[in-house]
């Protein structure tokens, strides 16, 4: 009786050991985790958002703060999310995220960067006097769903996987630094060439281009109506020409008429002098 009663303690304190595990390890968390594949659902109802980074010292001490405030978000009403940076740098671009960390409040897809103190005390009077309401919203065109953002974002995302190939051709191909420089500018070049390449193409495609051909000359057995004005304004020059010289002629024979009358006048004169 002795051995069963003494197996009896030690497995009662492992039952309450189990029992008690999920409690000494603390509660799942209320703060809800955000990706690219889910931001979307940002733009319904009232959210707190939190972008951090695991190596950031400023975060990891707002963490338990953050932790406490998620408590209350189902009486606040309000959903409260965090973003790591590190794993989405899509929505690091999207929001344009400087600092570290950095709080955005949102109701019904309007964002607001919150910038107050960070206590579980001023999140919550920040979500229950509605303190938001002071905060210019941001503008529409710098709004994570519009198409600068989304640009931005996909920029973001470019530039992580570039720094991930280039780890990837340093540590595991172990290729120099200069040899992964190399490959990233020899892509850069093969891939300009074929984008300008498409681009000329498209344009061709939507606005060719129109070759002019040259116009013979119209002659006047294949085109005797356009034939005609030319017509006309060489049969109005020669008229011109003629009215010219006949004034010429005109005038000539009045000179000489005068000359004659002139000299008859003078032998005239003299013979009466004789």
């Amino acid at each position: 009786m002795a051995p069963s009663g003494s197996l009896r303690i030690p497995v009662a304190v492992l039952l309450l050991l189990l029992w008690g595990a999920p409690w000494a390890h603390g509660r799942r968390s209320d703060v809800r985790i955000i990706t690219d594949e889910n931001w979307r659902e940002l733009l319904e109802g009232e959210w707190m958002i939190e972008f951090y980074a695991p190596w950031c010292p400023a975060c990891q001490n707002l963490q338990p703060e953050w932790e406490s405030f998620a408590e209350w978000g189902e009486d606040l009403e309000v959903n409260v999310a965090k973003v790591d940076v590190t794993e989405q740098p899509g929505l690091s671009g999207r929001f344009i995220i400087t600092a570290l960390p950095t709080i955005y409040h949102c109701k019904d897809g309007a964002f607001r960067r919150y910038q107050g103190p960070r206590t579980k005390k001023d999140f919550i009077n920040f979500i229950s006097d509605k303190e938001w309401k002071s905060i210019e919203p941001v503008s529409s065109w710098f709004g994570p769903g519009s198409i600068l953002m989304s640009s931005m974002s996909g920029l973001f995302q470019l530039s992580m996987w570039i720094r991930t190939c280039h780890n990837y051709f340093i540590e595991d191909l172990g290729l120099p630094i200069w040899g992964s420089y190399t490959v990233f500018a020899v892509a850069t070049l093969l891939s300009g060439l074929v984008l300008g390449l498409f681009m000329i193409f498209v344009a061709d495609c939507l606005c060719p281009s129109k070759r002019r051909r040259p116009q013979p000359y119209p002659s006047r057995k294949l085109l005797p109506e356009s034939s005609q004005p030319l017509k006309k304004v060489e049969e109005e020059q020669e008229a011109d020409v003629e009215d010219v010289s006949e004034e010429e002629s005109e005038s000539k024979e009045g000179t000489n008429k005068d000359f004659a009358q002139n000299a008859m006048v003078i032998i005239s004169v003299l013979d009466c002098g004789h």
